[in-house]
């Protein structure tokens, strides 16, 4: 964790209006949907189409929506190294730097990064209240305390686990990471502290091709259908419970272990993905452990099984918690 000599930490709370009583909260905000050039790869229009369907189909009212606003560059700075977080503040970062995290450099972008992580740091304490609320992104676990990378620029499960343990508003977190992608940067950043266990369960001849050490690496072997998939995850889960001990669990929950997905290489139906959430929010309930959820990658061909994939999240979450 870096040393901070600025001023005291600030203590962020609920904003008043926010809490309307027990209901899925979702945390979202108009700078999740940025802007990309034409025929960039990563599909951004997902965070406009989820909340839309959600609403459409009436899963969600307008009342489950907040907009979190944004970290504070001391919030930042107890994950990030204050060099790299100078260089996205001021748009210093050299061409290379740029083209790692996969996202054109722009102002906005960088308050896109700002309002993911508070976003997650406040589903934490609406599941301490209410057992689980949702990021409508977030999931950037390739950030790591001195770079960005696979469109990931500051890390939002690290700062918001931070923040919240410097604020003792909790002592244990438990990263359930089930991206297709290794959690890199979040593996890098937690290695030292004991106070935050990361599991990472992914495709092991994916992206990383060099993976970082997780307290617990699950590397699953390219086209696992939905049965072994599911039954690895069930017989890890009780276990570490038991070992870990949490008291907040943050799970993200990509969906680009689909088989549609063009980068993912695993082989999961969007019911077997759907069953995957299930069981990690059973799991939740019934441990009685607030879980703090983002969204992670997806990149299927057709925009459509991407956003059925994440509202199956939101789905479940409403069937088994409210």
């Amino acid at each position: 964790m870096n040393e901070i000599s600025s001023a005291p930490l600030p203590k962020t709370i609920l904003p008043p209006h926010a809490d309307k009583g027990a209901r899925l909260y979702i945390s979202w905000s108009a700078l999740y949907a940025h802007p990309l050039p034409e025929g960039h790869r990563f599909p951004m229009e997902k965070y406009e189409l989820i909340p839309e369907q959600l609403l459409y189909e009436g899963t969600i009212t307008e009342d489950n929506l907040y907009d979190p606003g944004k970290v504070t560059e001391e919030m930042v700075l107890l994950t990030h190294d204050k060099a790299y977080w100078e260089k996205l503040k001021h748009g210093t970062l050299s061409p290379k730097e740029v083209r790692r995290t996969g996202f054109p450099y722009s102002p906005r972008l960088i308050e896109r990064a700002l309002t993911i992580p508070m976003g997650t740091i406040q589903n934490v304490r609406f599941a301490q209240k209410y057992g689980v609320a949702i990021n409508g992104a977030g999931g950037t676990h390739h950030a790591f305390t001195d770079r960005g990378e696979g469109f990931c620029l500051l890390n939002d499960i690290a700062i918001a686990a931070n923040y919240l343990l410097a604020w003792n508003e909790i002592s244990q977190a438990l990263v359930i990471d089930l991206d297709v992608h290794q959690g890199n940067g979040t593996a890098q950043i937690f290695q030292q502290d004991p106070r935050v266990y990361t599991l990472s369960v992914h495709g092991a001849a994916n992206y990383p091709l060099r993976k970082e050490e997780s307290d617990l690496d699950i590397p699953l072997p390219t086209g696992i259908e939905d049965d072994e998939y599911l039954s690895r995850i069930g017989s890890i889960l009780p276990k570490l419970f038991d070992e870990v001990n949490p008291d907040v669990v943050f799970y993200l929950s990509g969906v680009d272990v689909l088989e549609t997905d063009r980068l993912g290489l695993l082989s999961l139906s969007r019911a077997g993905c759907k069953a995957r959430d299930e069981l990690v929010f059973a799991m939740c309930k019934e441990r009685e452990v607030p879980m703090a959820v983002s969204l992670g990658g997806g990149y299927s061909r057709q925009v459509k099984d991407i956003v059925e994939a994440h509202c199956n999240t939101f789905r479940a979450a409403q069937d088994i918690f409210f």
